[in-house]
């Protein structure tokens, strides 16, 4: 699980996301890091991040 752990990710990577509001259904939205929002190291839900146009939600997966 790559993407509950701080450490795998950094701004300018492309990853999936699921916003709040998409928490339901599960929707995911793409887009680059801007700036990591989770503090600890490890979260089991995905690390909170902004993206660069500026919504923010949980890393779901990292976009190779």
């Amino acid at each position: 699980m790559e993407h509950t752990k701080r450490s795998n990710l950094a701004p300018g990577m492309e990853v999936d996301i699921v916003l709040k509001k998409d928490q339901r259904t599960g929707t995911l939205t793409r887009g680059t890091i801007k700036r990591l929002l989770t503090n600890s190291a490890v979260h089991p839900r995905g690390i909170k991040v902004e993206l660069t146009d500026g919504q923010v939600g949980r890393v779901q997966h990292i976009v190779k």
